[in-house]
């Protein structure tokens, strides 16, 4: 085990009226057994009692750098920290998430040792009084040289591939940036940025770690639960209706295209991007299954869907056999145009999650 030395990680928080939770957040942060942190949070023009907290805790603990922002969001919170953190290593977090206080030390621990450029873990998902451990890969530990970052980690970004489609429940969740410790040198070589979720809907962090991770030649996975999600209040899928949610999708998939097309990736990049797209009806379906329009209104919305280019193309090399049987029952419909049968499933999916 490694001992407090001068290497400093950053750790870098928006927060937008995040009063009732940035406290524990940040608390988890400042009570790490590591102590050499630099804590930056971004206050995205709140407009609660969020900035008077954050000065507070800077006031009591020099670690903390508060920035303001007028309200841009998270993407852009996160970029103007990118312009000043100093540390030789880079974490992210949310302001209504937490860590344990173990993380930062043992997640260094294990760059150290493995020498690698970025180590990972898993998460619990907090839903008020109930938690539960998300399960990313089923190992204790996973090393990943430079194919296996390209194929396992790297290509993930953009979707699932063959037998990952077994359990699509699974599609994003190494997309976050919180959940990992970044060598800051690898951050620096890639240059990236995060993307306005106002133009992309989702995956904002996909698309920023598809850049970085094409700079890793080095990973390691902890099948550790040291980051907490916060989910109170957020059903399974219990969500209001997104109006711009597809045209925002249309361009997520363009951004991720162009990354394709211009750095020539191999071909198993491509075919996880249209799983990506195939896979991603049910959840433009869900979106308008909670809109206010009429049941006849939602399936020609679905079908007008199904009849595009991009999705017919994605559904030539959805592979249905991976799938459990619900899903493939789903996703064959789909394929196959069948609207109807694709909007009554959805209501039949959605009714049986909102019960969990």
């Amino acid at each position: 085990m490694i001992s407090n030395s001068e290497k400093i990680i950053s750790i870098i928080i928006p927060a937008y009226n995040a009063e009732k939770y940035i406290s524990k957040c940040l608390d988890s942060l400042i009570n790490q057994t590591y102590k050499n942190l630099e804590i930056i949070v971004v206050n995205d023009g709140s407009t609660d009692n969020t900035l008077k907290i954050l000065e507070k805790h800077a006031s009591d603990d020099n670690r903390i750098k508060v920035l303001n922002q007028k309200n841009s969001g998270a993407s852009q919170a996160r970029n103007n920290a990118l312009k000043i953190f100093s540390g030789d290593y880079l974490m992210f977090a949310d302001a209504d998430d937490w860590l344990d206080e173990n993380t930062c030390e043992s997640a260094l621990n294990e760059l150290i040792e493995n020498n690698v450029d970025v180590v990972m873990w898993t998460y619990v998902r907090e839903f008020g009084s109930l938690s539960a451990v998300k399960q990313i890969f089923d190992e204790d530990k996973i090393y990943f040289d430079k194919n296996a970052v390209s194929q396992r980690l790297h290509r993930r970004f953009l979707g699932l591939y063959k037998e990952e489609l077994a359990r699509p429940e699974n599609g994003e969740c190494i997309v976050p940036v919180w959940g990992k410790l970044y060598k800051s040198e690898v951050i620096r070589k890639a240059n990236a940025e995060f993307v306005d979720l106002k133009k992309v809907g989702s995956c904002e962090d996909g698309l920023y770690n598809l850049e970085v991770f094409g700079f890793v030649n080095s990973a390691v996975f902890i099948n550790k639960p040291w980051y907490h999600y916060r989910k109170d209040n957020s059903g399974s899928q219990t969500v209001s209706y997104r109006e711009k949610l597809y045209s925002q999708w249309q361009n997520l998939y363009k951004e991720m295209q162009s990354y394709i097309d211009c750095n020539k990736c191999p071909e198993m990049y491509q075919l996880s991007l249209y799983n990506r797209i195939a896979i991603g009806v049910f959840h433009l379906s869900l979106n308008l299954v909670h809109s206010d329009m009429t049941a006849l209104e939602k399936i020609k919305n679905i079908k007008s869907i199904l009849k595009e280019k991009r999705y017919i193309n994605a559904y030539k090399y959805l592979e249905l056999k991976y799938f459990p049987i619900y899903w493939k029952v789903y996703y064959f419909m789909a394929k196959y145009k069948m609207s109807a049968g694709v909007y009554l499933l959805t209501k039949v999916i959605d009714f049986l999650m909102s019960r969990r």
